[in-house]
């Protein structure tokens, strides 16, 4: 099963649950602003993706908060991305014991069709 985290209003999040409905794939959707991941789940998926590309530093939520000031590191983010979901770039996607972070139409097709 492949399961889809984000948020409804998030455009890339929308452009990937339209792609895997257009193809008749089935997902399970789960919403950042209603669950938020365990500590142990986001460490998974920063062992199986870059924590650089989980990490949105260009988000509202990343400017809101100031985080640029603190000049965080690996460690940092992490603390963050387990206590601020909304600070993970959207999509995340799980699938065969793999991470696939963010839309991008082009890898969707080569991974999912």
């Amino acid at each position: 099963m492949i399961k889809v985290y984000g948020i409804k209003t998030c455009g890339s999040v929308r452009n990937a649950l339209k792609f895997f409905k257009d193809n008749n794939i089935e997902v399970e959707f789960s919403d950042f602003k209603k669950e938020t991941p365990s500590t142990s789940t986001v460490k998974t998926w920063t062992q199986k993706s870059d924590i650089n590309i989980l990490f949105n530093s260009k988000g509202t939520k990343y400017k809101t908060l100031n985080l640029k000031e603190l000049d965080l590191d690996e460690n940092g983010k992490f603390e963050w991305l387990c206590k601020e979901p909304m600070l993970f770039k959207r999509p995340v996607i799980e699938y065969d014991d793999k991470v696939l972070v963010a839309w991008n139409e082009e890898i969707y097709k080569e991974t999912f069709l």
